[in-house]
């Protein structure tokens, strides 16, 4: 039973000014080390630090039919399988155990945007 879906547009040249006036400030806010470590690893970390952005918007967004569910951008990682698919850890969440819930994940970006859509399913 699907009980939330969420979608989030991110303008990458948003991400990448905050990026250049805030520097590790706005990135250690927003992302963990392990985001941070992934998207530093590309020619351009910008498109990928915003599709993460938007991913985490999208599962904020998702989550809200939950009673007393409030995730911080810091409690929600977005990390990689070993084949790129990209999938969500929910860091520190009591709503979000992993046996309750099971979280799916699209993200792309291109030259001026990043999007992500996230679709929460009951686990049965």
């Amino acid at each position: 039973m699907i009980v939330g879906i969420g979608t989030d547009l991110v303008e990458i040249s948003r991400i990448r000014d905050a990026v250049e006036k805030w520097g590790d400030r706005f990135l250690k806010k927003i992302f963990t080390d392990n985001e941070i470590a992934y998207c530093n690893q590309k020619k351009d970390p910008h498109p990928h630090l915003a599709a993460r952005f938007a991913a985490k918007e999208a599962v904020i967004k998702a989550s809200s039919p939950l009673r007393d569910t409030r995730l911080a951008f810091h409690a929600i990682e977005i990390l990689n399988e070993p084949s790129g698919r990209p999938f969500i850890k929910i860091l520190n969440s009591k709503p979000f155990t992993l046996n309750s819930f099971v979280i799916h994940l699209t993200l792309t970006h291109e030259r001026n945007y990043a999007i992500a859509t996230v679709v929460i399913d009951r686990n049965q």
